[in-house]
């Protein structure tokens, strides 16, 4: 058959979607386990090393709260939880992603500023600082910044973003979106300055999707106890009661907890430092692909500032006249390959590939041999030898 349909392909299925990633196969096996009671002793000792494993991960010693839901979750959680009905916070576009965390402050009736931004190129630091200074009434409560743009395939440093808070000496609270850069890119809570920091289990952390959490400052967690919107499943306060998990209004998930302990045991195992090297290796023998199918007026990188491009999934915009989506079946129906498709006003104009969590040079080279096959039998023009420029730098 020339075209299989998935249910007739043969071999391991590729998963190059930007998220939920790969599970490692000691994290199947971790959660792949009898169900205990969360109140049991045995499992008291895995729900505390979770917790400092995941602080360890972001890189503080402060609040962490946890939550059954996936990243949208841990958004809300973190916004009912520090604002109250009318406050302002400042969005920082970067895509897709920033646009959701704005319109959910929206719904919950939190007024919303954005700093404007080219979704190809990434914010200017001025603009932020600018619009800083520009309230004098210190009205802004909040800025919010999408750490890794997964829609985008683009990256703002929060250092540089914490700089500009600082430069503007303004009292907004710093808060920072990790679902896709966490245990992929560098990151540093408290040595940045960051107040909230919003993570999920289905990305670096390479387990199922359904957890979630808050990292939270002493300052963050000062504006908590004024803030009025409303909740009481994500309540900061009511978590601290329940004791002895001091989080998790309802039922613990003991199995998701297994997984991400074995995450961490796998993360600190390689060092975080090489966790962040290898993630840069592997991200840039995608670029050199991509740098290469770009001549003949093929598809290119969709950021186009090498400062700001993601070590953890790119974004490839299509030349005009060529649909995204209809390369994403190829790959998936002909090779067995994931694709990740656009979102928003990007679909069908943009394709991603994840490059984050348990993954290594031949799996991406794999990825990359399935797209340059599917880039020629959809006709799309490209620039030939992609898998070969990406294999020399995987070899130097």
């Amino acid at each position: 058959m020339d075209n299989p349909t998935p249910k007739t392909l043969r071999g391991r299925h590729f998963f190059a979607n930007p998220g939920p990633t790969n599970i490692p196969d000691s994290i199947l096996r971790a959660i792949d386990r009898p169900t205990l009671d969360f109140n049991d002793p045995d499992f008291m000792p895995i729900y505390r090393d979770v917790f400092a494993g995941i602080k360890r991960v972001v890189g503080t010693k402060h609040h962490l709260f946890m939550y059954t839901g996936s990243g949208h979750a841990a958004w809300e959680a973190t916004l009912t939880n520090l604002l109250s009905p009318g406050e302002t916070i400042l969005v920082v576009e970067s895509g897709y992603f920033s646009e959701e965390w704005g319109k959910m402050a929206a719904a919950h009736g939190v007024e919303v500023q954005t700093v404007a931004a080219d979704w190809r190129h990434g914010v200017e630091m001025p603009r932020i600082r600018e619009a800083l200074e520009a309230d004098r009434g210190h009205v802004i409560k909040a800025v919010c910044v999408v750490h890794n743009e997964t829609a985008t395939g683009l990256m703002i440093p929060p250092a540089e973003v914490r700089a500009a808070i600082d430069a503007a000496k303004h009292p907004a609270l710093f808060l920072v979106d990790t679902i896709s850069s966490l245990a992929s890119l560098e990151f540093r809570m408290d040595d940045w300055g960051i107040d909230a920091v919003v993570g999920g289990s289905q990305k670096g952390l390479m387990n199922p999707t359904g957890m979630s959490f808050t990292a939270v400052s002493d300052k963050g967690f000062a504006a908590h106890k004024k803030a009025k919107l409303g909740r009481y499943y994500f309540d900061w306060s009511v978590m601290l009661t329940r004791k002895p998990h001091e989080s998790f209004v309802g039922t613990v998930p003991i199995n998701a907890f297994y997984g991400l302990r074995e995450a961490v045991r796998l993360l600190e195992e390689e060092g975080m430092d090489g966790v962040v090297a290898r993630h840069h290796r592997l991200a840039e023998g995608v670029r050199r692909a991509i740098a290469v199918w770009a001549g003949n007026n093929g598809p290119q990188l969709f950021c186009t500032n090498p400062a700001r491009v993601s070590d953890s999934v790119t974004a490839v915009w299509m030349p005009e006249g060529h649909d995204a989506d209809a390369l994403r079946r190829t790959a998936r129906t002909r090779y067995n390959v994931s694709l990740g498709g656009g979102l928003g006003k990007l679909s069908g104009h943009v394709f991603r590939i994840g490059h984050m969590g348990d993954l290594n040079e031949p799996m991406v080279l794999g990825t990359l041999a399935a797209i340059e096959m599917a880039l020629r039998v959809n006709g799309v023009p490209h620039g030939k030898g992609g898998v070969e420029a990406a294999m020399a730098y995987f070899a130097g």
